[in-house]
């Protein structure tokens, strides 16, 4: 005759563990001392931890930070990878959707900024960034690398947040130059539609030249940059310089908002203040723009 063999049950002198009190437990924690069993085991420097270590620890331990307060973009330059992706996204839709439809309702064009047109479309000041001339495909690759070039360096310094903030307040300063810089639109004027990260783009040169001055580097050959590209502007034809302008403009407050917030625990509230300020004086110069150019009643 055979007998059952019963299952074995921890004992008074077996450690189990805190977790799963069925279980035995010959591992103990390196911090706590209580044993782990091999599910609430986690890896440590020396030896092991509990879950439980390992969870207070995380909540305890303050985020690594970046140069100017934000969160320490560690690893690839993921928000330029994805304005990358997104700009490349919408080349190729502008190439499949019929009709130019991407083009006819995205790009920009002053009357689209000014509601005494009746044709008061502000989105198009961001959404026109993101567009790029079909006719001529060095447009959106030399953007491009120059936002994968700039990228790298501006993101982990600002964080990711701080850096996205600064690109697309810099687009819509660029739109806002153009706007600005251009004659007024006067009715049955032709639309000339603006596309391009270029303004974008100058922000981050304005914003790289704020951010090399308050640490201090070399900002000679940056300058030489800035200066070869804004002449293009002026002597290549269907460049808007005025784009450019207005871009590098708010790519430099916009650094100086994050470069100079006082450091402290409120250094990040400030951060936002100030660049919400930067955003408000964009909103005003169209709004201010709007008004002069208005159409007597």
């Amino acid at each position: 005759m055979s007998y059952g063999i019963p299952a074995a049950e921890p004992s008074a002198q077996i450690p189990v563990c805190p977790r799963h009190p069925d279980r035995p437990a010959y591992v103990r924690c390196q911090r706590c001392g209580r044993p782990a069993c091999p599910d609430c085991q986690r890896a440590a420097a020396v030896g092991f931890q509990c879950v439980d270590c390992v969870n207070e620890t995380k909540r305890t331990t303050p985020a690594v930070k970046s140069v100017y307060g934000g969160a320490a973009a560690v690893g690839r330059p993921l928000v330029t990878f994805g304005i990358i992706a997104a700009c490349a996204l919408v080349y190729v839709l502008q190439w499949l959707v019929p009709n130019d439809w991407i083009y006819q309702n995205f790009a920009f064009a002053t009357v689209y900024a000014d509601p005494s047109f009746g044709a008061f479309e502000p989105w198009r000041m961001l959404t026109s960034a993101f567009l790029h001339s079909q006719g001529f495909i060095l447009h959106i690759v030399l953007n491009m690398y120059m936002l994968w070039m700039f990228g790298q360096a501006l993101e982990p310094l600002l964080g990711r947040a701080r850096f996205l903030a600064v690109y697309l307040l810099s687009a819509i300063g660029g739109s806002v130059g153009y706007l600005l810089l251009t004659p007024a639109y006067t009715p049955g004027q032709a639309l000339a539609g603006v596309v391009g990260a270029s303004g974008a783009i100058f922000g981050l040169f304005g914003a790289m030249l704020v951010v090399q001055r308050h640490r201090g580097g070399d900002t000679r050959q940056l300058w030489v940059l800035i200066a070869i590209n804004g002449v293009i502007g002026f002597v290549v034809p269907q460049i808007a310089w005025q784009a450019h302008l207005g871009g590098l403009i708010t790519g430099a407050l916009c650094a100086a908002a994050i470069a100079y917030a006082p450091r402290g625990r409120r250094q990040g509230a400030l951060q936002v203040a100030g660049l919400t300020a930067v955003l408000f004086l964009l909103v005003a110069a169209t709004a201010l723009h709007a008004s002069a150019t208005a159409l007597p009643a």
